[in-house]
């Protein structure tokens, strides 16, 4: 949904590397074969992640295979699936729906509201499935939209509607694993709305839209008491992973919750410091 939740690819393995992408690959078949084209554009790293955060504790059967994609079309990839990439793919498809339909109605793109019209009977054939899911999602939404429309300042507040979706979304079955999951999951997602508010502010600003980090942004420190925060979140979510027993791929999951959390960040302070800089000379 955002991409926050990537790989540092410079710091993994080529080995992992490939387990990584054949997972992505496969989250990708999933939408398409299940969903069509309108679900495979919704494609995240963020369920991606998921995908190998739950192979990883509960290793439910895989099949692998070869293929080609839109994206590749002369180059086959390898493509894992197994039964968690069809619920990854399924809250993929939710999140992206409600995702559009906020960007139409707080913002009008055209875009955002054909995309909605094209998930829209998708979503409804996935309540069926997962109706109290279905319902939370839809519900905190609806929260964050109301709290922006009323310029809600609280920032755990706000980080914590969107927190509780990805809580839900994290546990998959109702067992001994679903407290640290839901924890896991719940602080990650502060995390996504944080950086996403994080990386929009100057927009933002510049286009008179919401955003919680509106009264921080004139502070001199403000990138360091940003990702103080952030690294507050990120802590929480990695003290719960490391509670769980994951061997499977758990280099995978550690590249990313301790590297790959920090690349987009890293890249947002470098296209602002050299604004800066240009800003300066001018």
């Amino acid at each position: 949904m955002f991409g926050y939740i990537a790989i540092n690819k410079a710091e993994m393995k080529f080995r992992d590397f490939d387990i990584y992408h054949a997972y992505y690959c496969g989250l990708c078949k999933d939408l398409k074969e299940r969903y069509g084209r309108s679900g495979q554009i919704t494609l995240s790293y963020d369920m991606t992640f998921l995908i190998i955060l739950l192979s990883g504790l509960y290793e439910p059967p895989a099949e692998d295979s070869i293929r080609n994609c839109v994206a590749h079309p002369f180059q086959k990839h390898a493509a894992r699936t197994n039964e968690i990439t069809q619920y990854a793919a399924d809250m993929n498809i939710v999140l992206s729906y409600y995702k559009c339909l906020d960007d139409w109605t707080d913002e009008h793109k055209k875009k955002a509201w054909i995309n909605s019209r094209l998930l829209r009977s998708k979503v409804k054939q996935i309540e069926k499935t997962y109706p109290e899911k279905v319902k939370l999602i839809r519900d905190m939404l609806a929260q964050i939209s109301s709290c922006e429309k009323a310029n809600e300042q609280d920032l755990d507040k706000m980080a914590g509607l969107f927190g509780e979706i990805m809580a839900e979304i994290f546990v998959w079955k109702q067992d001994i694993w679903k407290d640290s999951l839901h924890r896991m999951g719940f602080f990650l997602g502060k995390f996504i709305y944080l950086m996403d508010a994080y990386e929009d502010i100057d927009d933002d600003i510049a286009n008179a839209c919401y955003n919680p980090f509106m009264r921080f942004r004139e502070r001199e420190d403000f990138d360091d008491y940003c990702k103080q925060i952030l690294t507050m979140m990120i802590a929480e979510c990695s003290r719960e992973f490391e509670k769980l027993p994951i061997l499977t791929h758990a280099e995978i999951l550690r590249n990313i919750l301790y590297s790959g959390v920090w690349c987009r960040f890293e890249a947002i302070c470098e296209k602002r410091q050299s604004v800066n800089n240009q800003e300066n000379k001018s």
